[in-house]
């Protein structure tokens, strides 16, 4: 059977006469199906419409429409394209959002991410409305799935097999008393995002006797069949006696659902019955019933479109006294959405929520989240990563024993004409016998998240002074900087009107999404990474390197960035109570350390264009060039061994040499230390321009001891701003001390 539709038998003439009204009864047909839920039909319908006429935009829209319903991506996103470049977004105002949204789908993260830059734009005047609101937020989503994409948990994945799947759709539920539970052909509750077929199909409940790890031919839950119903969504209460599951009527190619309860006992069905209005609100979409187990407490999680919610589906949850008495419905505000958040399931074990939803930063439609229960309330959702999720849609994700469990339309189900028209059940294990990366490949993993970048506000941390150190922690800074965006914005748009004003403000709200924003998602999962890879007891040298705007003199941006790279030292330091504090110290029990390597190279590397006018502070502070230019940068990371640790070190690493002539070389002095608790020995310094040369007092040094380094350079043939290194060597250590003169020749 098709997943889809069963093939009529009719005669087409007797239901239109043809001749020239032929398009206008193809498209009437064709509509009438896509409202039926009936996609596969009105897609063949459309097509025979583009025949005729592949140029009105009217039809393309309701083609790339419907191929979406259906969840053809790849030509769906192609109809859209072709939509938005006839209309603009005039005519149907979500046709350049929709774009972006199948650009994601198909994993074309680039593409999004400039798509839903122009949508953010076209939709600016509605900022309180859907489609300003979805796009904002799908382009995070896709700068966060850039940089997530490289990372993935060493679950294995697999299909099962075709005992439970087919070219239907299938939702996996639970694991009872060796029995896989699972809903086929119909998801329901989902709208045009997910599964949705033919009114003349239902979803029913299947059942799969799953024994060492095989799954036997599914069975049909015939009890559980309520005639002109959809029955699906199962889960069963803590004592086994009550089974909980959605009851739903077709309106249209949408869902109306109650959830109903089931007595059961002794392999027997009996007294179907849907819960009161405490659950099944009047007028509501209630759905996706599941029991689980908080503090010795049974608890009903469900999925629900009741008011006083966010939008569309949100998650629910009600404590159950004596089996039957339901408690006052909670909300996961935190998690709860203008978008659907759908599929809830709670590991007692690991006192997660899961979920899934198509808000919160993810690859694809739908993805699946974890939130933690602390303190009787449950925190922010975190994606699961790869593989669990994918550019497609991913719901239903349960536990049972060491397997994880999701329902996707990924690429490599099965299907009988759209390769991602249908779910499939998956299972996520872990590898029976795991082999750790070795060092040197988790050092290539935490350089493929590289560089870091993280943004400042001018003269920040601690402005007007010399300092290098500061006492700030770099996320109080961000915040403190991200409310700054309302200043940012008026002040760039400070003299503007109309069209230029608008344009000069969604600049500045795009660079804090871009980069401010993103930067802390990114230290985030550098940070995580780094962490386990310390615990594991290897020592780390991260590179990190300095900018600044080019509104102060060398020697005081140098400081600034120095207390720029302190602020993000002090934010590792307090971290989760400290946790990264001991490698810090070079104190962790297992002798692991970070050591880090500062670049604080000032104005010299700005942006020449950027303005260094004190009285500009429109082009000089809040524009978006200047902006970008006041930053820190995790450059690399490396793994700390012990002759890797550099030996000698200097007083003062970078000097400037101001403005200068030309014709005049000039000579500085650098004081360098035995900072070992050895006698060093220098070998020939690497000098990379002949502009440059090097004395040093003396041969060898014994520890504590230190000597002078006379540094020439000659500006003959250069003009403007320049920086010049040079690096000292040891016989010692691998690692080089550079020192760095800075000048402005004229």
């Amino acid at each position: 059977m098709s997943r889809f539709y069963i093939i009529f038998a009719f005669v087409f003439v007797s239901l239109f006469s043809f001749g020239q009204n032929d398009l206008s009864n193809y498209l009437k047909f064709a509509e009438a199906q896509y409202k039926k839920g009936d996609y596969v039909y009105a897609l063949e319908y459309y097509q025979k419409a583009l025949v005729l006429d592949s140029q009105t935009v009217n039809i393309l829209w309701n083609y790339a429409e419907t191929l979406r319903a259906y969840k053809d991506y790849r030509k769906a996103e192609y109809y859209y394209e072709k939509v938005y470049a006839k209309e603009e977004a005039s005519l149907f105002p979500a046709s350049l959002m929709q774009l972006g949204l199948m650009q994601k789908q198909n994993g074309k993260y680039d593409m999004a991410i400039e798509t839903f830059k122009k949508a953010k734009k076209k939709y600016t005047k509605d900022k309180k409305g859907y489609l300003y609101l979805k796009s904002k937020r799908e382009l995070e989503s896709c700068l966060w799935a850039k940089t997530a994409i490289k990372d993935s948990t060493d679950y294995l994945i697999n299909q099962l097999p075709t005992t439970v799947n087919s070219p239907n759709s299938e939702f996996g539920h639970n694991i009872y008393n060796g029995k896989l539970l699972f809903s086929s052909l119909r998801g329901d509750s989902i709208h045009s995002n997910e599964e949705v077929y033919s009114t003349e199909y239902k979803t029913r409940l299947y059942s799969s006797k799953y024994e060492n790890q095989n799954y036997a031919k599914n069975e049909i839950i015939k009890d559980l069949i309520v005639e002109k119903f959809n029955t699906g969504n199962g889960s069963f209460s803590l004592d086994g006696n009550r089974f909980y599951f959605s009851l739903c009527q077709d309106e249209g190619y949408n869902y109306k659902c109650k959830i109903a309860v089931a007595n059961y006992k002794n392999g027997k069905w009996s007294s179907i019955d849907t819960l009161g209005d405490v659950i099944n609100q009047q007028g509501a979409n209630t759905s996706m019933p599941s029991i689980g187990k908080i503090d010795g407490e049974e608890v009903l999680f469900f999925s629900s479109d009741r008011n006083g919610g966010e939008g569309g589906m949100d998650i629910y949850y009600s404590f159950i006294k004596n089996g039957n008495q339901f408690g006052k419905v909670q909300a996961y505000k935190v998690g709860n959405s203008p978008d659907n958040e759908l599929s809830p399931f709670y590991d007692e074990k690991s006192k997660n929520l899961y979920f899934s939803s198509s808000w919160h930063d993810g690859f694809g439609g739908y993805d699946v989240f974890a939130a933690k229960l602390v303190n009787g309330k449950f925190d922010k959702p975190v994606n699961l990563g790869l593989p669990t999720n994918s550019p497609a849609n991913d719901t239903y994700f349960f536990v049972h024993g060491d397997t994880n469990y999701v329902s996707s339309n990924r690429l490599g189900v099965f299907y009988s004409k759209n390769p991602t028209c249908c779910s499939d059940v998956f299972s996520l294990t872990k590898p029976i016998k795991i082999i750790p990366p070795t060092p040197k490949e988790t050092l290539a993993e935490l350089n493929k998240r590289l560089p870091v970048t993280l943004y400042f506000h001018n003269d920040w941390p601690d402005p007007k002074t010399l300092a290098t150190t500061t006492k700030i922690n770099y996320i109080d800074n961000y915040h403190d900087y991200i409310a700054l965006i309302p200043t940012y914005k008026k002040e760039y748009a400070n003299g503007l009107s109309g069209n230029r004003a608008e344009d000069a403000q969604e600049d500045i709200e795009s660079f804090f999404t871009e980069y401010v924003d993103q930067g802390v998602k990114d230290l985030e999962l550098f940070r995580d990474l780094m962490l386990e890879e310390l615990q594991k007891g290897t020592s780390l040298e991260l590179t990190i390197k300095g900018f600044a705007s080019p509104l102060a003199k060398t020697e005081y941006n140098v400081n600034l960035t120095k207390r720029r790279i302190a602020s993000l030292v002090n934010y590792l330091s307090e971290y989760e109570n400290g946790v990264f504090k001991p490698y810090l110290n070079a104190k962790a029990s297992n002798g692991a350390k970070i050591s880090i390597k500062e670049v604080p190279f000032g104005e010299y590397t700005a942006d020449k264009l950027v303005s260094d006018n004190p009285n500009d502070q429109k082009n000089s502070v809040y524009s978006r060039a200047a902006s970008l230019e006041r930053k820190i940068e995790i450059q690399s990371i490396s793994i700390l061994s012990q002759d890797s640790v550099s030996v000698v070190k200097a007083d003062l690493q970078i000097q400037d040499l101001g403005k200068i002539n030309a014709n005049a070389i000039q000579i500085r002095l650098f004081k360098v230390r035995n900072t070992s608790g050895k006698v060093v020995q220098f070998l020939a310094s690497d000098i990379p321009c002949s502009c440059n040369k090097v004395e040093i007092s003396k041969n060898t040094l014994q520890p504590g001891e230190t000597a002078d380094v006379k540094v020439s350079f000659d500006p003959k043939g250069y003009s403007g701003k320049v920086v010049k290194s040079i690096y000292l060597n040891t016989k010692e250590s691998i690692q080089k001390t550079r020192l760095v003169l800075t000048a402005e020749v004229y």
